[in-house]
């Protein structure tokens, strides 16, 4: 599986950047990470991950944003399955083996989890999604989702996913909120919600979600989103029901 990651490396994100990569070593099943360098030297990549072999980095010419290098680094993917993740966050030590071995039990599409924040003391606080636990035909993980106001039906970097499923619905382009759009991998197959933690939400005054410039565009950003992954829903549906052979 590969994660992947864009990233500006901002020197107060560098410490959180490592604590990613941390995390990613204490998996117990292979992985390897992409590292979407928007518009950066390299060179200022943190040594931990330089020196790491499973870590491959796409140094982009120039700034292009995060929904861009992520889609750019998508491109470079090799293996089966993908999963989106933030440079300032980490995974939960089975986050990876979990997912993977129900993806591979079951066949389905997808496989998501709960997300935790991350607290600048180190306590966390669980986030569960309107989404119940359990199995999830193709499309109806949207059916908890009713508007876009509402709160996402699952968290984005939670899903492990078939990296062809994620390359139909990858990251809307958007200047924020594209990850939500990374949503409607769940209308193209079937998936499963585990109810256990699997990705942890660093809480902290650089992200993005707590700037005050973030409120400006988040409804046009989740309007969007919502209407992208409605599209996709019916329009897949569509298909499967003109067609009795497709699955």
């Amino acid at each position: 599986m590969t994660v992947v990651i864009a990233t500006q490396l901002r020197p107060e994100r560098l410490e959180f950047l490592a604590a990613m990569h941390a995390s990613l070593c204490r998996q117990s099943v292979p992985w390897e990470a992409i590292v979407a360098l928007d518009g950066i030297d390299p060179a200022r990549l943190p040594a931990s991950l330089a020196a790491d072999p499973r870590v491959r980095v796409l140094a982009l010419p120039r700034p292009v944003g995060a929904a861009c290098a992520r889609n750019f680094a998508l491109t470079e993917v090799r293996t089966h399955y993908v999963n989106w993740a933030d440079d300032d966050d980490t995974f939960t030590d089975e986050a990876m083996a979990l997912r993977l071995r129900t993806l591979e039990e079951t066949g389905v599409g997808w496989c998501a989890g709960y997300s935790q924040d991350l607290h600048a003391d180190g306590t966390t606080t669980l986030w569960v999604p309107p989404t119940p636990p359990g199995r999830h035909e193709a499309g109806d993980v949207w059916r908890y989702w009713k508007d876009p106001a509402d709160t996402i039906p699952l968290g984005p970097t939670t899903l492990l996913a078939r990296t062809d499923l994620v390359r139909a619905a990858p990251m809307g382009g958007l200047v924020q909120g594209e990850d939500y759009c990374s949503l409607a991998v769940t209308s193209l197959a079937p998936g499963i919600l585990l109810p256990i933690p699997v990705y942890q939400y660093r809480k902290h005054a650089g992200q993005m979600t707590a700037q005050d410039s973030y409120d400006q565009l988040e409804a046009k950003a989740r309007v969007f989103a919502h209407r992208f992954g409605a599209s996709l829903r019916a329009a897949s549906r569509s298909v499967r029901d003109s067609d009795p052979s497709v699955t």
